[in-house]
């Protein structure tokens, strides 16, 4: 368990396609006291996604409202239209339950949740091997349109060099050597003081 005073968050970001899921799912069984930080979306669900387990679905319009009302810590319109957000209500309910939120957020969402938290936050990059694995990566996880797998290419590039924004940077080239890494890195932070 992890003390009720403790203000630790830990945010990881990655370009879409980086092994960033494969990272934090390992995390999530490796002991620790994290729990996921359920992000918002205004994008539909993709192949196995549920509502409250990868995200919570809402509208643009309604994503829009909660904006107004201030209910999320930080938000990014991504693409036009497809937004997305950490809610404050998870921060709460994460810390009700006395563990870690771990955020799992694009890349611009990571400097801002890190601006917000400071040193309390750590902040790991999960940087590709290169631009071109990372779009072999995207066409074989199949569940983008080409003209999509462009653009996140592109976005991707433009996010690799902010990279120096981040606390640690973990390389993806070899699968397990990124698992050591981050376990790594994720226990000095949640041990240390």
């Amino acid at each position: 368990m992890c003390p009720a005073d403790n203000k630790k968050v830990l945010i990881i970001s990655a370009p879409s396609g980086a092994g960033k899921t494969t990272l934090i799912n390992h995390l999530m069984g490796s002991g620790f006291p994290l729990l996921f930080s359920v992000s918002a979306t205004s994008r539909k669900p993709r192949g196995r996604e549920k509502e409250g387990r990868e995200y919570y679905f809402i509208t643009a319009a309604e994503f829009r409202k909660r904006i107004r009302n201030d209910e999320f810590i930080e938000w990014q319109e991504v693409y036009e239209n497809h937004y997305y957000g950490t809610l404050r209500r998870e921060i709460e309910r994460i810390r009700d339950a006395e563990k870690i939120p771990l955020f799992d957020v694009d890349v611009m969402g990571g400097m801002n949740l890190k601006k917000i938290f400071g040193n309390d936050a750590l902040s790991i990059f999960i940087m590709p091997p290169s631009v071109e694995e990372l779009e072999r990566r995207l066409v074989l996880r199949g569940t983008d349109t080409p003209e999509k797998i462009a653009m996140r290419v592109e976005k991707a590039s433009s996010e690799i060099l902010l990279a120096e924004h981040f606390d640690r940077v973990v390389i993806n080239d070899d699968l397990e050597q990124a698992r050591i890494d981050i376990v790594n890195i994720v226990r000095d932070f949640v041990e240390g003081p």
